[in-house]
């Protein structure tokens, strides 16, 4: 936009009498303005950078220093035991300018030691996670001093990232340890003889390979700020060949029962608005740290520096990240046409009901798809690998000329949206179906309706419904969970409505219409997209593969749960083993995400949540053993998961550690039969908790139908089921489950299977 008024902004033309000049001056307003919204954003950024850079002190904290030094030299102390006489030869100064300026440089050096021995000291503490195995009510004396000096530290006021410098790295455990815990971990998964090939694996492994493999490990975890992160987004994440769709992209649903506007247009204007808030909170760092629920521990924000402004660029053997700064502008997706919207003016950013003006005139615009524009984005949802990948046709077709400024205004954008033709929703005749429905439609679409390598997409239906898909790579659930809360609390609580159900606030009539997009696309770059070998097809297979099923629980919720002493999470853990159970009958390895940003860039760990003490309480459940004997039974399968989510959060976990020691062994060239053998291993039972975050921002006693349904995912393995739950307020869990139509052996819906829930 800026480039655009530049142009009109000087217009000059040559007369016999000179050179007459023409200013525009509503265009050289308008640069200005941008031009002073840039640069407070720098000056932000530079205030920011200092707040962070003294913390846990205060930049104020300087002039006490400086004050205290200079008091006791007035009072013929020299508390820098001749250090300041030491300064003071090498000024070219008077002599009393010399004591001067000698004192305050003395005061700012023992200012930042100060800085550095206390966020020495914070750090130390942040590396204590006894805290975290103590039983409620039975809390240490080293608890209760550390739990004080916690409060103490954190009792400034941080910004989003002041904790990073001070968060512990992730330790590498004894390999000795990790493969302990293994074992235990596939006890009760084999027989007696595959468990003890298991074991001589392991013994071998450890006595031969293992420890070599070890000591390269932490070698770089003397220099990585964090040993496990970059190699899992890079192996895990950015060198899958495989489509990200479904298998790796994940959604957010909108509220259950209730939708704050039917009109589409005005529903995408205050979720846009909601989420430009959230960024300018991210830029800013206005937004708290997140912590450990309950307590003052801060947990890891680097996630959150590319949430915005992001997308996931393809590559021949693997893809990258770009991050761009900022962006004034959203892509939007409507009836196979892209536009490029501009959501600030002049510096400023535009209204909800302007956003939602802008909206409107790509809803009402007529025009049709160019020529393969529609089906464009399948290149971002099909294989990778496939015989023309997306890296080569994005080489070959869009480097240059309209294509490459349109795919630029996509991948720049500060994200995407989505204008679906479809009415989304548990509304209608059949409620179940419906919801299902929503689900899938999050999941995949049309699989061509989404750019699944943007960081997140955002989908308005048109009954108003809303929802997103996350690109998995840039950052957890947890991190998208906590935007999406913002995003909707935002919408409903804070923007709100007309009673029209339209967006509040005034509209510039002067606003320029949405940009559509321009393509020129070879028809065997159409053909790339739709042939039955390539992106569309692929992508359209797997998605019409995927069977989805959303259950909200009524019965009871984590209200009752904790009254019977137990942990809802571990509670709910052993209900979904027991199912798979009576599904599959037996057990299988079962996957539950913990999260470890305890340290810093930390990401997620394995908890192997199928345990021997989980298994004996559901073999004696099913042998209708007694009463007493299961509710015992089942108190110590709680208490085990508990013990294994801690172990994962505070850095023993299992998987992450034996996957760096594989990535290790591929560097140095050498196979591990163990290794190769454990990674292979399929997670049949694949789950994770939505956690709900702010719960300050929904009032559910005078609000109670503003109920989140959550978000799921794909089934990691085709024989599986992926299973993502979140508990609402005492009374309702959601669950999502997901499952592939292809294996005849599993069914999402509970009606079919799933009623043991």
């Amino acid at each position: 936009m800026a480039e655009a008024h530049q142009a009109v902004a000087f217009q000059f033309t040559i007369t016999p009498e000179g050179i007459d000049l023409q200013l525009s001056y509503q265009a050289l307003n308008l640069i200005y303005r941008s031009g002073v919204r840039s640069w407070k954003k720098r000056v932000s950024r530079m205030r920011n950078r200092v707040i962070k850079g003294v913390f846990p002190a205060s930049p104020s904290s300087w002039l006490f220093v400086a004050i205290g030094i200079l008091a006791t030299m007035y009072m013929q102390s020299d508390p820098s035991m001749g250090l300041i006489s030491k300064i003071q030869q090498h000024l070219p100064l008077s002599d009393q300018g010399q004591t001067m300026l000698s004192a305050l440089v003395f005061s700012t050096l023992l200012w930042l030691s100060l800085i550095l021995a206390l966020r020495f000291c914070l750090k130390l503490l942040l590396s204590y996670h006894q805290w975290m195995f103590e039983q409620h009510g039975r809390i240490s004396n080293t608890t209760k001093i550390w739990v004080t000096l916690v409060r103490l530290f954190s009792s400034q006021k941080p910004l989003l990232y002041s904790y990073q410098t001070s968060l512990p790295h992730l330790p590498v455990p004894a390999i000795k340890d990790t493969l302990s815990r293994y074992l235990e971990s596939v006890r009760p998964l084999l027989e007696d003889t595959q468990y003890k090939r298991m074991t001589d694996l392991a013994n071998q492994f450890e006595s031969n390979l293992g420890n070599r493999l070890q000591r390269y490990l932490k070698l770089k975890a003397l220099w990585a700020t964090n040993y496990v992160s970059d190699w899992w987004e890079e192996y895990i994440y950015l060198r899958s060949r495989g489509p990200i769709m479904v298998n790796s992209n994940y959604y957010g649903m909108d509220f259950l029962y209730v939708t704050p506007t039917p009109v589409q247009a005005a529903r995408a204007g205050n979720t846009v608005t909601a989420l430009l808030l959230y960024r300018r909170k991210v830029n800013r760092e206005e937004l708290k740290p997140s912590r450990v629920p309950g307590t003052d521990i801060p947990l890891c924000a680097a996630q959150c520096e590319r949430m915005f402004n992001t997308t996931r660029t393809p590559g021949v053997e693997t893809d990258v990240l770009q991050h761009w700064q900022d962006s004034e502008f959203v892509a939007v997706y409507h009836r196979g046409r892209y536009f490029k919207l501009w959501v600030y003016r002049a510096g400023r950013l535009l209204s909800p009901r302007e956003i939602e003006h802008q909206m409107q005139k790509i809803l009402d615009d007529p025009s049709p798809p160019l020529p393969g524009e529609e089906k464009l984005g399948a290149l971002t949802s099909g294989d990778r690998y496939q015989v023309i990948p997306w890296a080569q046709t994005r080489k070959q077709y869009f480097s240059s000329g309209v294509n490459k400024r349109s795919l630029d205004a996509i991948e720049r954008s500060a994200f995407f949206v989505t204008l679906d033709t479809e009415d989304q929703g548990m509304e209608g005749d059949d409620p179940v179906g419906n919801l299902d429905r929503y689900a899938k439609s999050l999941l995949h679409g049309k699989c061509y309706d989404r750019w699944f390598d943007k960081s997140f997409s955002i989908v308005i239906y048109k009954n108003g419904k809303s929802g997103l898909n996350a690109e998995h790579s840039w950052a957890d659930a947890p991190t998208v969970a906590h935007l999406w809360e913002y995003t909707l609390a935002t919408d409903a609580f804070q923007l709100g409505y007309t009673e029209d159900g339209h967006c509040r606030g005034e509209v510039d009539r002067s606003l320029p219409h949405p940009q559509r997009l321009v393509w020129d696309i070879p028809s065997e770059c159409q053909e790339n997209m739709t042939n039955d070998s390539h992106s569309l097809a692929v992508a359209q297979t797997l998605a019409d593969d995927v069977d989805c099923h959303v259950f909200p629980f009524r019965e009871f919720g984590k209200g009752r749960i904790k009254k019977c002493r137990i942990s809802p999470d571990a509670f709910i853990q052993i209900s979904l083993q027991l199912a798979y159970f009576r599904d599959r009958g037996g057990f299988c390895l079962t996957y539950e995400a913990s999260m470890t940003r305890l340290f810093r860039e930390g990401r997620t760990e394995t908890v192997r949540s199928c345990s021997n003490e989980s298994c004996a309480f559901i073999r004696a459940l099913e042998d209708g053993e007694a009463e007493d004997q299961c509710r015992q039974l089942l108190r110590r399968a709680s208490e085990k998961h508990q013990n294994l989510y801690r172990m994962a959060m505070t850095g023993a976990g299992i998987d992450r550690h034996l996957f760096c020691l594989y990535v290790v062994s591929k560097y140095l060239g050498v196979e591990s039969a163990f290794l190769k053998e454990v990674l292979s291993e399929p997670w049949r039972l694949s789950t994770s908790q939505t956690p709900v975050q702010q719960m300050e921002l929904f009032d559910l006693k005078n609000h109670p139908d503003f109920v989140s349904l959550g978000g799921g995912f794909g089934p990691v393995a085709d024989d599986g089921y992926g299973v993502s739950y979140i508990i609402v307020g005492e009374d309702m869990i959601n669950f999502h489950v997901s499952s592939k139509h292809s294996c005849t052996d599993t069914v999402s819906n509970w009606n079919q299977g799933w009623s043991q829930l």
